[in-house]
């Protein structure tokens, strides 16, 4: 029992970063709803490993040099894989004008004008929020609203059908996710802001943060019919946007 949800985890780690997870064997056919449940784990690990290199940074940098190191320590952990979904899915749903154009435009490696605007934007977006705070609560704040961001995908891909047609980056058997996995991510992905972050700050971002990611799934939904991987990383990409910002909004005020 231990060693399969160690498994599990490192098929999410392995997935979801570039940290060295292993050799794994026997992968599930459903690997990705199987091992779901630890994403908000592995987010809660990159926003640590981005948060560290921010106090870290401060320590010899002025601002908004730390903010920037944190932001591209945690896209190096990732290798970009939720930046590159934000990019395709953009660009497929402000360049297609069909269900199937979008889905074709989402599997070409090229970035367009859409997909590098948005790319462009969250990043400034976040890289102004962690600015506006000071280094042990960026820190915190990238801890939870990673954490929080790896969760959101999950329950999209709960609440929503698969849209591909076997050919996209989400190519595995789709599998439902259980109420306990569902229970365990929705844990997982609270527990940290729960814990590191004010009461307040972290429901208000929170909140924000749902409610920004719930509209980009059901624009998917609109647009597509569904989620695709390239729609679980815009997903999480929105909500950690939005998590970043409204928790920099109550913690460092307006203005």
């Amino acid at each position: 029992m231990i060693a399969r949800e160690l498994r599990l985890f490192r098929i999410a780690l392995q997935f979801l970063t570039q940290l060295p997870a292993g050799a794994i064997e026997d992968w599930p056919p459903d690997w990705l709803a199987r091992s779901a449940k630890y994403m908000p784990l592995v987010g809660a690990l990159v926003g640590a490993i981005a948060g560290t290199s921010i106090i870290v940074a401060a320590i010899f940098l002025p601002q908004p040099l730390p903010a920037v190191t944190g932001l591209i320590i945690a896209i190096a952990v990732t290798g970009a894989l939720h930046e590159d979904g934000l990019a395709d899915t953009v660009d497929a749903f402000g360049g297609g004008r069909t269900r199937e154009r979008r889905l074709e435009i989402m599997k070409d490696s090229r970035i367009g004008t859409y997909g590098t605007l948005a790319l462009v934007s969250v990043l400034a977006l976040k890289g102004a929020a962690l600015t506006s705070l000071d280094p042990v609560s960026a820190a915190l704040v990238l801890i939870a609203g990673h954490a929080g961001a790896r969760l959101a995908p999950v329950l999209t891909m709960w609440a929503l059908p698969h849209a591909g047609d076997g050919n996209s980056k989400v190519s595995q058997e789709i599998s439902e996710l259980t109420s306990a996995e569902i229970s365990i991510a929705i844990l997982l992905g609270l527990l940290p802001g729960l814990i590191l972050l004010p009461a307040a700050t972290f429901a208000i971002a929170m909140l924000v943060a749902l409610a920004a990611a719930a509209i980009a799934a059901l624009i998917a939904k609109r647009k597509i019919g569904g989620y695709t991987g390239d729609v679980l990383g815009a997903v999480e990409q929105v909500f950690e946007t939005a998590f970043f910002v409204a928790a920099a909004a109550v913690i460092a005020g307006p203005g």
